[in-house]
């Protein structure tokens, strides 16, 4: 399964990007998928995921009503809306999916990633 993410940039606080997954597998409908941001020095840190159907999403309090994660299975492709952006969001963000379907806040069970997309916030 192979994951493709873009949309990065560089943008000023205050503003938005839209960071989207493609995702070349028919089965991607089943999958839960997330996403993830990992910062200089940092750990990976969970931001938000959603389930196969899109009826259930999950968001850590840093980017609760800031950051909204959709899909659409017809395109197989999942989507990170990111608005207000701040410096601290500053980092690589990764899609995931969980072939098992479950949506977890924990990276292990993702077991297909995306190759990380620069976002740089400056203030």
């Amino acid at each position: 399964v192979q994951l493709q993410a873009s949309g990065g940039g560089l943008v000023q606080a205050g503003g938005f990007l839209r960071l989207s997954c493609a995702v070349h597998e028919r089965a991607f409908t089943t999958y839960a998928m997330a996403w993830f941001r990992q910062a200089p020095g940092k750990e990976r840190e969970f931001l938000a995921f959603i389930n196969w159907n899109g009826e259930a999403t999950h968001y850590t309090d840093s980017v609760k009503g800031r950051f909204t994660i959709s899909r659409d299975n017809a395109k197989d492709t999942g989507t990170l809306q990111m608005d207000n952006l701040k410096p601290e969001d500053t980092a690589v963000y990764y899609c995931a999916v969980n072939s098992w379907g479950l949506p977890t806040t924990e990276a292990t069970p993702y077991d297909y990633w995306g190759q990380g997309t620069q976002v740089t916030v400056s203030s």
